[in-house]
């Protein structure tokens, strides 16, 4: 499970950021994950309270969003979800198209109390 080491890279930024910005505490970190990303968001969460323990971070929550796996199909110029249309255009069968988005994994948001 490489969430873990994720994750505590996650809190050492979000607790360089909130030091650097003179924040007495965080309430909420916002991630987004994309679909595609090599991140299980449920396994994020759950490694989550062991990575803040004994941090600033120890009573913050953490949200977590997640960016569609979306693509441009290069004959129709549609865009359409790659994972639940199987890689398949669903307006005109194609299987060629370029990926618009899915790989994120992004701090979107530091929210202080």
């Amino acid at each position: 499970m490489h969430e873990l080491g994720v994750v505590i890279g996650v809190v050492n930024k979000v607790i360089e950021v909130a030091e650097s910005n003179q924040l007495q505490s965080v309430d909420t970190i916002v991630l987004q994950i994309g679909q595609l990303s090599s991140m299980i968001p449920h396994y994020i969460h759950a490694c989550y309270p062991a990575a803040v323990d004994g941090t600033l971070l120890e009573k913050t929550k953490l949200e977590i969003e997640t960016i569609p796996a979306n693509a441009l199909c290069k004959a129709c110029h549609q865009v359409f979800n790659i994972i639940e249309n199987r890689s398949k255009c669903p307006h005109c069968e194609g299987d060629d198209w370029g990926l618009l988005s899915g790989k994120e994994f992004i701090i979107k948001e530091i929210i202080a109390q």
